[in-house]
């Protein structure tokens, strides 16, 4: 088995839009702020500690990517594939998380301050109550069952239906 190794490198305000196919990849600690990675192949990757700040994400494949202490703030993650990811202690602040799947995700510890959740597939991710509270999300947002959606997001659980 073969795996990439990149240097520190800097790989910033690259256009690696041609959909690489970085599979199990050893891309820790490097620099991919503001890189277009739409549509890459990042399953299995290692990010850890990558700077991923404003990176185009969308639709990017992070299934099983390892993400500990990865820098992800503002970057645009909609609809992307983080299942079973590992953004541990990741700081996603302000990041696009519409309609991505992290089922599966472990976000212990991430920063999801004004992370965008909106219809995103937390179903089955480990999280608390704590990290969900500063996110932004909706109706459409799919959360474990032990969390609630905070009450700044508007949507009515079936346990405040019934108190109603």
């Amino acid at each position: 088995m073969s795996v990439a190794k990149v240097t520190r490198n800097s790989l910033r305000e690259r256009d690696l839009s041609i959909e690489p196919n970085l599979t199990r990849a050893d891309l820790s600690g490097t620099n991919l702020s503001e890189a277009n990675l739409r549509r890459a192949e990042l399953s299995e990757a290692n990010l850890t500690e990558a700077a991923l700040s404003r990176a185009d994400l969308p639709s990017t494949d992070l299934s099983e990517a390892h993400l500990v202490k990865a820098n992800l703030s503002e970057a645009e993650l909609m609809s992307a594939d983080l299942d079973s990811a590992k953004p541990v202690r990741a700081n996603l602040f302000r990041a696009d998380l519409m309609r991505a799947n992290l089922t599966g995700a472990n976000l212990t510890g991430a920063d999801l301050t004004q992370a965008d959740l909106s219809g995103a597939d937390l179903s089955t991710a480990s999280l608390t109550q704590e990290e969900v509270e500063p996110a932004i999300g909706d109706e459409n947002t799919q959360l474990p069952p032990d969390i609630k959606p905070p009450a700044h997001w508007g949507v009515g659980t079936d346990e405040q239906a019934k108190e109603d």
